[in-house]
């Protein structure tokens, strides 16, 4: 799977470089995602303004990835979303459990604002 990679100071931005997002593709690239939980910077901003198909199997897969970073506590931020992929992951349910934004730069913020509230909660306990 071809995707863009740009490593910025709290987070990286990844970006698919494909139209059409297959059950295979989002495994592979949720394998991939999973992979930075283990990094010094291990929160992502998904960017997908690029991609104009997502199956459901796909739209699960983003879902079930994304929960696992908050699991670990990373953040996950999905953005740039075409209209038909937010009305399919609506249709599913899966847009009200995801961390989506319209813009990438919301979506910095997003993790910028989760990184305090981690740094917050950790001085609590």
């Amino acid at each position: 799977m071809n995707v863009k990679i740009d490593t910025k100071e709290k987070f990286t931005v990844i970006t698919p470089k494909e139209v059409k997002l297959t059950a295979i593709m989002t495994e592979e690239l949720s394998k991939m995602l999973l992979g930075y939980q283990q990094k010094d910077i291990p929160h992502i901003v998904l960017n997908m303004h690029l991609v104009q198909v997502l199956d459901e199997n796909s739209g699960e897969n983003l879902a079930n990835c994304q929960q696992n970073f908050y699991e670990h506590n990373c953040s996950f931020v999905i953005c740039a979303l075409q209209p038909a992929i937010q009305n399919l992951l609506d249709e599913m349910e899966l847009l009200e459990v995801m961390n989506v934004t319209t813009t990438e730069s919301e979506a910095w913020d997003i993790v910028q604002m989760e990184e305090i509230e981690r740094e917050l909660l950790g001085d609590m306990e």
